[in-house]
């Protein structure tokens, strides 16, 4: 968990000493890379709350589902159709999903222990 920590803070520090600019045109590919980015860190906060975490399938998730997500969007953009608003669907009930999960597994966590305490 603190390597998660150190990680966050360390491209946080990155985001924020190098800004980068995204031309309007390439905001779409950006934006959908980033959920299924997002994504897979709750995939693999929950997975690790379950115990069964495992890197090698996280690093290979998160950047196929980025990579998948923006050439999904890549492609819809030159069809002409807004084919990314499924990867934006699929991703986000994920997310949420991932949320929920790790939500209640935090407050299950946390009643078990202040029922042990008492």
């Amino acid at each position: 968990m603190i390597i998660a920590v150190i990680g966050i803070l360390i491209g946080l520090g990155i985001g924020y000493l190098i800004p980068l600019s995204i031309t309007t045109s390439f905001s779409i590919y950006f934006s959908v890379a980033i959920l299924a980015a997002i994504d897979s860190v709750f995939g693999a906060i929950r997975t690790s709350r379950e115990g069964t975490f495992d890197m090698v399938i996280f690093i290979s998730g998160f950047f196929t589902n980025a990579i998948l997500a923006a050439f999904l969007a890549y492609i819809g953009d030159n069809l002409g159709v807004p084919i990314y608003y499924a990867a934006v669907f699929a991703f986000g009930v994920r997310l949420f999903n991932n949320l929920a999960i790790i939500r209640r597994d935090i407050i299950t966590s946390y009643r078990q222990k202040m029922t042990k305490n008492t």
